[in-house]
């Protein structure tokens, strides 16, 4: 996806090394729709530059930051130094998954989407997510309502999470914690049969979190935890835990939670 406006000044831009000169680089924007910039022969490479050409290529593809620009005179002015290594593989990464989340939308909506929509539910997403790419993102993890809040009609919805659920590789974190679950009365098996089923959700977790109970060695009980994110993740597996303890708790029994195991299990 390309933009019809105009980069901001101080933002990063990728472009493709157009045209070189003595005293500068030609850049044409990969994000903007016609858009080109200059980088100054000073704003190439720190120090003193004797010959451009041993800084730059024709075709090479860059990162810029933008200092300036000047719409009446059709006029952005880029530097290439003043982007660091980690601010370049940011960027690019950025880019090249706003290209993948381009490729998704031709798939969710037809490579002959015409412009209007195409514009219309990108705008949608970016208004929403700050890029398509996160937009895809999210509803791969969470669903359909995920987009509840956008401006997107329910086909259009389903389409992207449909597409989404089927390209889009989510990234999963996982964390353990463990649970000692101790009941003395009569019925206490039972008791802990349900402070288990309790633990694990009773059906009822989250269709991103995938959450599992399984025994260690009496009294103690693994909880393992896989969701998109680590606060998700843990607050996930503090949940699973306190379902267990309310069980056990209510019969007068005890849960205590600890993110270790026990000596006598190592």
């Amino acid at each position: 996806m390309k933009y019809s406006g105009w980069p901001e000044p101080s933002e990063l831009v990728v472009g493709k090394v157009d045209e070189i000169e003595d005293f500068g680089v030609f850049v044409d924007l990969e994000e903007y729709e016609g858009k080109r910039g200059l980088c100054h022969i000073s704003e190439v490479a720190s120090g003193w530059i004797k010959n451009v050409r041993d800084h730059v290529n024709t075709g090479q593809t860059v990162v810029a930051k933008v200092l300036d620009v000047d719409e009446s005179a059709q006029q952005i002015d880029l530097s290439i130094k003043d982007v660091n290594d980690h601010q370049r593989k940011e960027k690019i990464q950025e880019w090249k998954n706003e290209q993948k989340a381009d490729n998704w939308m031709e798939i969710a909506f037809g490579e002959e989407v015409d412009d209007e929509t195409y514009s219309s539910i990108a705008n949608a997403l970016l208004s929403e997510f700050g890029s398509l790419y996160d937009g895809f993102e999210a509803a791969a993890i969470h669903g359909e309502p995920a987009l509840e809040d956008t401006d997107l009609d329910e086909d259009e919805i389903a389409a992207i999470v449909e597409t989404a659920r089927s390209n889009v590789s989510v990234p999963y974190v996982n964390v353990t914690g463990y649970v000692d679950l101790t009941c003395p009365d009569s019925t206490g098996v039972d008791v802990i049969k349900d402070a288990l089923k309790a633990a694990e959700g009773n059906g009822e977790v989250p269709e991103e979190i995938e959450l599992e109970v399984t025994y260690v060695g009496s009294p103690e009980y693994r909880i393992q935890v896989q969701a998109p994110d680590y606060k998700t993740a843990e607050g996930a597996l503090e949940d699973s835990a306190a379902r267990a303890r309310s069980v056990v708790e209510a019969e007068g029994g005890t849960a205590q939670f600890h993110r270790d195991r026990t000596e006598d299990d190592e």
